[in-house]
């Protein structure tokens, strides 16, 4: 094999952090104050993702800032689960509001903001903000 080939990673080559990315599970555990609204920030400085159209790289910072109801989100997984994104083809727009879809899903906040801060390309700066309140 020359060096312009690459080989496909066999099952046992595959590093234990590649598949924990490739699990990218939310994971949750119960508020430790339910019943006392306070705001958790989460800062993502290395996200990464694909453009559906050109195959370039894309980067961002990802915000998240929720207000808990019963669950809170695990740091380590909501990092593994925002790495699964480094090879995925989605524009900004759906991606912030994917990652909005799924933190809601686990864990049903009284209030959520996704705020994807997208690094420049071409003269173009993106930002894309995403908004989730529960009802009722």
């Amino acid at each position: 094999m020359n060096s312009s080939q690459t080989q496909e990673p066999t099952p046992e080559s595959v590093k234990y952090g590649e598949r924990l990315i490739e699990e990218g599970n939310l994971i949750t555990f119960p508020n430790p104050r339910p019943g006392r609204r306070y705001n958790v920030h989460i800062t993502l400085p290395e996200f990464t993702c694909k453009c559906p159209f050109s195959g370039y790289p894309d980067f961002a910072t990802i915000y998240v800032s929720y207000m808990p109801d019963q669950r809170v989100v695990e740091l380590k997984a909501i990092k593994l689960y925002i790495n699964s994104y480094r090879d995925r083809y989605i524009s900004h727009e759906e991606s912030a509001n994917q990652i909005l879809d799924d933190l809601v899903a686990a864990c049903d906040p009284l209030e959520i903001t996704i705020k994807a801060d997208y690094t420049p390309r071409g003269n173009v700066h993106t930002v894309v903000e995403v908004k989730h309140e529960k009802k009722g």
